[in-house]
């Protein structure tokens, strides 16, 4: 039997019968086809067609040995193919007859077993050997041949829960999707020697419900916030980003910042106000101010509560507020936001040195607060392994000694320039300063053309004011403050300096014509804070849904 081999017209399959008119494309298939054809059949002679000869010649010895192991090995590759097909097909008779015995399987309570107590998960860790009850989000699963590890959140912590037997092998349960909503019923047992899970336990699951299932596929949670996303798409996804271990933990840490330092003041005996957030007045300079038409009239979101703080002084002592605060800054610096958690207070009958001394005392006490939290504190020590808590006295550096620092060690204005005395310290100069010093710094005295209006000059130096900023290594500035301005006749001069009509402020005038006092106050940022203490790039990572120029959303 003859064959006939054509490379530019031939067709290598079985169909094919290898004449000179349908001829094979390769030697090594033609061999192959006609071994599949006839197993006992003589080896065939192949013709292979030469171009330049414009016929068919009988192959070389060398490329007939050439198409022998040519076929060997396709007789093997096409086993091997037949062999998976036999093998995707018991596969999937056999998930078939798994997916029907699935459906088979009912997921039902054996009313038998003891009734179980609803509890959130921080507390059932200490609930050994007991029936609980338990809901949250799935954040985590896994399957293990018969058995299903499922992670369990619900804002209070993790717990790691193990489905076998039918419930492991449910539909429902073959369903199930990160982020799906259940409730599950188990028992709460160690977990086994060498193995750790949240709260060194795990719960046993012997029944549950799935109270709502999340998406698959394209809408999974794994493809709306997947990991290394553009930032600008996290944050239009905010609301399921916070879902993830590090931003909960930030939030966490911040709602015991703030716990924190309500309980410093309340030791401190200073009393909580709320100021309004919609004002008619400006404290930290008109171009930040949002304006706002107020029915009909011109309105701002407020600043600061500084001069409604101040008002509160004759009437309930020293006050503070935590509220927000609006600043119109088109800045896309890592610590600048437009709304930010603003903590603020203002304190009568003390001196500079007295309001240096609470700023610290503050500072020290509420991240003392935070650390030995039992929630917080571990969760701080998590994002921010290498954090050091700060401890008083901070260092004093007036503002003339920095000017000098940072000319002695060739640090440059933002005009590029050797910094001269009334020079705005900016924020890469300062970060550069505050991180090569490395440790918490009051920096003081700044002059009176860099600073606020209502800010009280010093008594040994009229150019500078008892004004202090807080700055904190890999942060910069965490707060602000300052003496306020006693009498009449110098807040009026402020307001000429400034530019700023006096008829707005005659409630805040008042305060020093009826009765003024010695008072300074301070202004915190929460996010501020909160970069420094859990070690986050930018302050945007530390609010609940950041807003800054061009983000309102969601």
């Amino acid at each position: 039997m003859s064959l006939y081999i054509n490379e530019a017209s031939g067709i290598d399959e079985l169909t094919v019968v290898g004449s000179q008119e349908a001829p094979f494309k390769t030697p090594a298939f033609a061999l192959y086809a006609s071994q599949e054809a006839s197993a006992t059949a003589e080896e065939p002679k192949l013709f292979v067609f030469k171009t330049e000869e414009n016929s068919y010649l009988e192959i070389s010895p060398s490329a007939l040995k050439k198409a022998r192991k040519g076929c060997d090995g396709l007789k093997k590759k096409l086993l091997k193919q037949k062999e998976q097909e036999l093998k995707k097909q018991e596969q999937a008779a056999a998930n078939a007859a798994k997916q029907m015995a699935a459906l088979n399987i009912k997921v039902e309570e054996d009313k038998s077993l003891p009734q179980a107590k609803k509890v959130k998960i921080d507390k059932s860790y200490g609930l050994l050997d007991q029936r609980v009850k338990i809901s949250g989000w799935i954040h985590r699963m896994r399957s293990n041949k018969k058995v299903v590890f499922i992670v369990l959140r619900d804002g209070t912590g993790y717990i790691q829960t193990v489905l076998s037997g039918d419930l492991a092998l449910a539909q429902q349960t073959l369903d199930l999707t990160l982020e799906s909503t259940v409730t599950l019923y188990g028992t709460i047992v160690s977990v086994p020697e060498g193995k750790s899970a949240p709260g060194g336990v795990e719960l046993v699951v012997d029944y549950y419900e799935v109270v709502g299932l999340a998406p698959s596929g394209d809408e999974a949670i794994t493809n709306k916030i997947a990991e290394g996303a553009d930032p600008s798409l996290l944050l239009d996804q905010r609301h399921l980003a916070l879902r993830g271990e590090t931003l909960s933990a930030v939030m966490k840490v911040r709602a015991s910042l703030l716990k924190a330092i309500r309980r410093v003041y309340i030791e401190e005996d200073i009393t909580e106000v709320t100021p309004p957030c919609m004002v008619q007045t400006q404290v930290e300079g008109g171009s930040t101010l949002f304006k706002l038409d107020y029915y009909g009239e011109e309105a701002y979101l407020t600043q600061s509560s500084q001069l409604y703080l101040e008002t509160c002084l004759p009437a309930l002592g020293d006050v503070y507020c935590i509220q927000e605060s609006f600043r119109a800054e088109k800045s896309h610096t890592r610590r600048h936001l437009s709304e930010y958690t603003h903590i603020e207070a203002e304190l009568a009958f003390i001196d500079f040195n007295d309001l240096l001394q609470h700023i610290e005392t503050l500072i020290v006490k509420s991240i003392q607060y935070v650390l030995e939290d039992p929630i917080a504190g571990p969760l701080v020590k998590q994002l921010n392994p290498g954090f050091v808590a700060p401890k008083g006295p901070f260092m004093r550096l007036e503002y003339k000694d920095a000017i000098t620092w940072l000319q002695e060690h060739g640090i440059k204005n933002e005009e590029g320039n050797d910094f001269q005395f009334g020079d705005d310290i900016a924020e890469a100069a300062e970060r550069k300063m505050t991180d090569t010093i490395g440790v918490p710094i009051l920096l003081i005295r700044f002059p009176v053309e860099i600073k606020s209006f209502y800010m009280k000059r010093c008594s040994d130096d009229p150019r500078v004011t008892e004004s202090v900023d807080v700055l904190m290594p890999t942060v910069g500035e965490i707060t602000g403050g300052s003496m306020r301005i006693e009498s009449t006749e110098e807040l009026m001069a402020g307001f000429t300096r400034e530019g700023i009509d006096s008829k707005a402020y005659y409630w805040f005038i008042d305060q020093r014509k009826y009765g003024t006092c010695p008072h300074g106050g301070y202004g915190l940022g929460t996010e501020r804070i909160l970069a420094w203490l859990c070690d986050r790039f930018t302050v945007r990572d530390c609010s609940l849904y950041p807003r800054f120029s061009g983000r309102c959303k969601p």
